[in-house]
């Protein structure tokens, strides 16, 4: 499936090449109806924009008075960057949905318009960003004939906004739009005939945390944990043993392109940090920081497993902290019962513009298959899996609550006679 973000600044037409395009059978969602649905009556986000800008902001029937609200971001730097922290990490969930829906289906091209794409960081989101342009006459024209505001007032809302000589530059395809209606069908169309031409991008699947009979908790087989993984549709997984690598290194020197070596390790603050391909076993008892840091050295990924769990995630006492030193957050653990707890990871990602993980957690062979992130082939190598997980896609649902038994007998099995492990113990 290949995703095309679509963008271009005030007044320049993107909206009706959205519109177009729509017409034309292709997926399209747009930013702004997200932002919409974002602070519904009745919503968690529009309780938020309350609590941060008080009941002066609603309407008389109870929803957002948008003018007001429009009026308030304008007017104060600090006003916009407070919204939008409470309404982009929304917006990005519900793109996520609709984006795993549409894959579900088959689609081939999607399409998100997104006015701000540049000023937001979301470009490397897609695999190819689309810029509708128009000079700036034609822009003031079309907002003094369409909008009813002032050249002043127009040119207030251009200056807010990125450049378009930085935004040509930076676009994979330039849609002109300084001519009749009939001439932006004509070019959208060519445009969008050129990108249904190109080749989709190659997907993958990986579990990014996982565990074997390396654990003390768990039972299972290494070998059966991968075929069982392969037969479920992923192409790759990552082992992620509590405080032991061993078991990850043997098998991916056995299956190099399928299996990433990692360690989930216990921390001295009594919480979980994942490093991925790791070569070389960083102690139980490593302080958090410390951790990260000998990930590093080793080249590895530095992973933040369900930072908001209790206990093994300090119930979020060192998210912020954590959340801002490694690569990757952990937005779907489906081991963990509460979904508030996968949000406020993801929210923690986008609010500092980390890359998204996700992973089953699995203990048990019955879980395998329960979370993944969807992303582009790449090569089974840190670089390539940072550059791929840019446009990452997490999905998963919620393991029962009974596979908690499993690594409960598994950690009773280990402590009775003939344990399990055959030559994987080390």
């Amino acid at each position: 499936m290949i995703s095309v973000g679509l963008t271009g600044n005030v007044a320049s037409g993107k909206s009706e090449v959205s519109r177009i395009w729509s017409e034309a059978g292709v997926p399209v969602i747009s930013a702004d109806a997200l932002a919409r649905m974002a602070v519904e009556p009745g919503s968690n986000g529009l309780d938020a924009v309350v609590d941060a800008f008080g009941p002066a902001v609603l309407a008389q029937d109870g929803s957002l008075d948008r003018a007001r609200m429009r009026a308030r971001v304008f007017e104060s730097d600090d006003a916009r960057a407070k919204l939008e922290s409470i309404i982009h990490p929304i917006v990005s969930r519900l793109r996520d949905e609709w984006l795993r829906e549409r894959m579900d289906e088959g689609a081939e091209l999607v399409v998100s318009e997104i006015p701000l794409l540049y000023e937001t960081g979301r470009e490397a989101d897609f695999d190819i960003v689309v810029f509708v342009d128009a000079p700036d006459p034609v822009r003031l024209e079309r907002m003094a004939k369409h909008r009813g505001l002032s050249e002043h007032e127009g040119r207030r809302i251009m200056a807010a906004q990125m450049s378009a000589d930085e935004k040509r530059r930076r676009a994979d395809v330039i849609i002109r739009n300084d001519g009749t209606l009939d001439e932006l069908r004509t070019e959208a169309m060519a445009a969008l005939d050129g990108l249904r031409a190109r080749e989709p991008v190659a997907t993958m699947r990986i579990d990014m945390h996982l565990h074997t009979v390396g654990s003390w908790d768990c039972l299972s087989d290494p070998e059966r944990v991968l075929e069982t993984a392969l037969a479920r549709g992923f192409h790759r997984i990552a082992i992620t043993d509590h405080n032991r690598v061993h078991v990850g290194l043997r098998m991916a020197e056995r299956y190099p392109d399928q299996v990433i070596p990692g360690e989930e390790v216990k921390t001295a603050e009594g919480i979980d940090v994942i490093g991925l391909y790791l070569s070389e076993e960083i102690p139980k008892g490593t302080p958090a920081e410390e951790t990260i840091e000998r990930i590093r050295e080793q080249g590895g990924v530095p992973y933040l497993p369900h930072p908001y769990a209790g206990g093994k995630g300090g119930g979020g006492r060192y998210a912020e902290q954590l959340g801002q030193l490694c690569d990757v957050i952990e937005v779907f653990n489906a081991r963990l019962h509460d979904p508030a707890m996968n949000q406020r990871a993801e929210n923690l990602a986008r609010r500092y513009g980390k890359l998204v993980g996700a992973g089953s957690d699995a203990h048990t062979i019955g879980e395998l298959g329960n979370a993944w992130v969807e992303l582009p082939a790449h090569a089974n190598d840190p670089h390539a899996l940072r550059a791929a997980l840019r446009t990452a896609v997490t999905a998963g649902r919620e393991a029962s609550h009974l596979v908690h038994l499993g690594s409960t007998w598994a950690k009773v099995r280990k402590k009775l006679p003939g344990a399990p492990g055959g030559g994987w113990v080390g």
